[in-house]
């Protein structure tokens, strides 16, 4: 059997979560059955790579609907180049079109793995214009159209059932991301804190993410005002989607240092992994407040490095967290307008801050909720288990 798996991300250029998934599902899927990888960007030096494609530069410029199109090129490039599969598998809008119409093409079966639901993120009109309604477009059409969908949460199987009502429920498939638990392990690297002036004795919440209005860190930085004095807070978020979020978390910042109150330390520039493993391990807490999240495998990265989470419980994130074992769920409930705000900001602030402080004030508390996280990824998340199931679905599609 010959898999396609078609994907925007691919190492080393991966910036996401869905980028992670498929590195490791590529990898895991390949003592199972033939791996070919279909990916964006410059070519490969890694056996499973089958194609890589850029979009057409015809199709550049600054207006962000060309930028859809350009990616509606690399889904025409990739549908070509898996013409020997036997199955394809996309990831994300920026790839579900291609396989799409491999399976036109070729007769062959798509999976699609929902990694998010462009429908649940009407924020990202700000950000491409005219380019949500061709991102919207692609994966609407490869998932009404697909033979078995994957979810990577039961959370998110309901939001493609309540998106989608068309699709079959017998099509939609739960198998979780996973990790690779030695890559993202507990690690004590004093030379990484250094490097970035943090101060390993003060009690240290981290943020890792992007600037986006899904991972709601403006949401973190108001919650910042009600933590313990002293608290340090790490932020590893770079690039922001749009020039509007990035001034309000400037400001955010901004008023923070002046206050004095917490110690803000901002990387914003990509980090490596093994850095970013690093100041996992070091930190007391971590911190996702985001408003939307399908899985939240950023949570599984922190656990498995030892470190107690702190989450908003949305999405899949309440079947990763244990409440009370291995961290806390802060309640979310979301206003009505277009970007997920809180339907209440202030108390969603208050609420994150009451599940951060207790974990900063008793760090051994922290420490032992980040040990039983650890036990928990170990035994739930390994990528073994997650490969097997998914060559499992596709031999029965084969059948």
């Amino acid at each position: 059997m010959r898999v396609g798996l078609l994907t925007r991300e691919y190492p080393p250029e991966v910036y996401g979560g869905a980028g992670v998934h498929v590195e490791h599902l590529a990898r895991a899927l390949a003592y199972e059955v033939e791996v070919a990888v279909h990916c964006a960007g410059g070519p490969r030096n890694d056996r499973l790579v089958a194609s890589t494609s850029n979009p057409w530069e015809a199709l550049s410029g600054e207006s962000s609907h060309r930028g859809a199109l350009g990616w509606f090129s690399v889904s025409l490039a990739q549908a070509a180049a898996a013409e020997a599969s036997d199955i394809v598998h996309s990831h994300t809008w920026y790839a579900n079109l291609g396989g799409h119409l491999a399976k036109l093409t070729y007769d062959i079966p798509h999976v699609v793995t929902s990694h998010s639901l462009e429908p649940l993120r009407p924020w990202k009109a700000e950000q491409l214009g005219g380019g949500y309604a061709l991102s919207s477009f692609a994966e609407r059409t490869a998932i009404e159209g697909a033979d078995a969908v994957i979810a990577v949460s039961s959370g998110m199987r309901d939001d493609v059932l309540a998106c989608y009502p068309g699709v079959d429920p017998d099509r939609i498939e739960v198998i979780h991301n996973g990790i690779d638990a030695e890559a993202y392990r507990p690690i004590d690297d004093p030379t990484v804190l250094a490097r970035h002036d943090i101060h390993p004795d003060l009690p240290t919440v981290t943020f890792v993410g992007r600037i986006t209005r899904q991972k709601g860190v403006p949401h973190l930085l108001d919650a910042a005002r009600h933590l313990p004095a002293g608290t340090q807070l790490i932020l590893c978020a770079g690039q922001p989607d749009t020039p509007e979020i990035g001034r309000e978390v400037v400001e955010r910042v901004e008023r923070l240092r002046a206050d004095g109150h917490v110690r803000v330390v901002w990387i914003d520039h990509m980090l490596p992994r093994t850095e970013i493993v690093a100041l996992l391990s070091a930190a007391d807490v971590f911190a996702c407040p985001s408003v939307y999240e399908p899985f939240g495998l950023v949570n599984v990265e922190a656990m498995a490095t030892g470190t107690a989470v702190v989450a908003s419980a949305v999405g899949g994130i309440p079947e990763i967290i244990v409440e009370g074992e291995t961290g806390h769920l802060v309640p979310f409930e979301a206003g009505d307008d277009a970007y997920g705000t809180p339907r209440d900001p202030e108390a969603f602030a208050r609420d994150l801050a009451a599940g951060l402080s207790p974990l900063l004030t008793d760090r051994d508390r922290a420490a032992t909720m980040g040990a039983a996280g650890r036990e928990r990824v170990v035994e739930h998340f390994a990528w073994e288990a997650i490969a097997a199931r998914t060559a499992e679905l596709y031999r029965r599609l084969l059948a």
